[in-house]
């Protein structure tokens, strides 16, 4: 079963089972295994949410005996050897991600987590995030982002995108460090998207807040048609604001530095209505299980990063998720 709210939107989401159609697809960082829901897109009500036993049962899984908690030193340490690396490869950013893991007692002594109430908190702090939360086959995931790989709109052949990264908390002023970060996506996608039109529209740089931390944004639009929409995506993911330039090194460079697979943290979801199709990054997002959450967080590694703020950079980002918790 599958939960989800558009940015800005009032209207909560779900599927009806009337159909084979896939209407919902998630994909993970490396595109290897989608996870597909099949129905047609259909408003459900706050009180259904609440209600629904379907979202209200119990998970069975529990977290992996394997799983291996991720220390600030071992962290450091791999930070440490992230930014030699990038200095020798002369590389623009490079994108670390981490695990961390969240006992439900320390949210609250009920230790049982309340999923629906915890999607409807994330709707209502973040209100220009694409929110979801499925439950399917033993496998729950929830999320709360606003970063656009790209919106088309059928009738008017318009794409949109946008170009998001650099994290500071919203109070602190932006530094080279997260000016040189944001730059780097922003060229990406313009080069790319002016391979399929001669007319791309470009905004002004300016700050997207999410929650208790901000971004550097830049907007992107142009027109183009259906049958090229799949190979835009395809060039954009992923994009250098979870990855890194050049694309293809840096995700092999990623495989090496990263112990685990990313599953669908910064991957990307994909959404067909009757008048748009909309792609989304997957991230601030975390898996659940009957003992407890993993939640992924990641940051941009420049040769000016500084291990012990980039630690942080995630802790804060992991808040997006963690702070929106309800238990019973």
């Amino acid at each position: 079963m599958i939960l989800f709210r558009f940015p800005f939107g009032d209207d909560f989401y779900t599927l009806n089972k009337d159909s084979e159609n896939p209407a919902v697809h998630f994909f993970p960082f490396d595109e290897a295994e989608t996870i597909n829901f099949k129905g047609s897109i259909a408003i459900i009500s706050e009180e259904k949410v609440i209600s629904d036993p379907l979202f209200t049962d119990e998970i069975n899984s529990v977290i992996p005996k394997k799983f291996q908690r991720e220390k600030k030193d071992h962290y450091i340490q791999k930070l440490q050897e992230v930014i030699a690396f990038i200095k020798q490869n002369q590389l623009s950013k490079l994108v670390i991600s981490r695990r961390k893991t969240v006992d439900y007692s320390v949210i609250s002594s009920a230790k049982k987590l309340d999923l629906s109430c915890s999607f409807l908190q994330l709707c209502q702090n973040y209100p220009n995030a694409f929110v979801y939360l499925f439950h399917q086959n033993g496998i729950c995931w929830m999320g709360a982002f606003s970063e656009l790989l790209g919106k088309f709109n059928k009738k008017t052949s318009e794409f949109e995108t946008m170009s998001l990264a650099g994290t500071l908390p919203v109070n602190e002023n932006w530094t080279s460090k997260e000016i040189e970060e944001q730059w780097p996506v922003t060229d990406y996608i313009s080069t790319i998207l002016k391979k399929f039109s001669a007319n791309v529209q470009q905004s002004g740089t300016y700050d997207h807040h999410s929650g208790n931390i901000k971004h550097l944004r830049t907007d992107f639009k142009m027109k183009t048609e259906a049958q090229y929409l799949n190979e835009i995506i395809s060039e954009l993911h992923p994009t250098p604001a979870v990855c890194g330039i050049p694309k293809e090194f840096c995700k092999k460079a990623i495989l090496g530095f990263e112990a685990v697979p990313r599953e669908l943290y910064s991957g990307y979801i994909r959404i067909e209505t009757e008048t748009e199709i909309q792609f989304f990054v997957n991230l601030r997002c975390a898996q659940f299980f009957r003992n407890g959450a993993i939640l992924y967080v990641g940051g941009g590694i420049t040769a000016k990063s500084n291990p012990d703020d980039e630690w942080r950079e995630t802790e804060l980002k992991s808040e997006a998720i963690l702070k929106n918790l309800v238990t019973a």
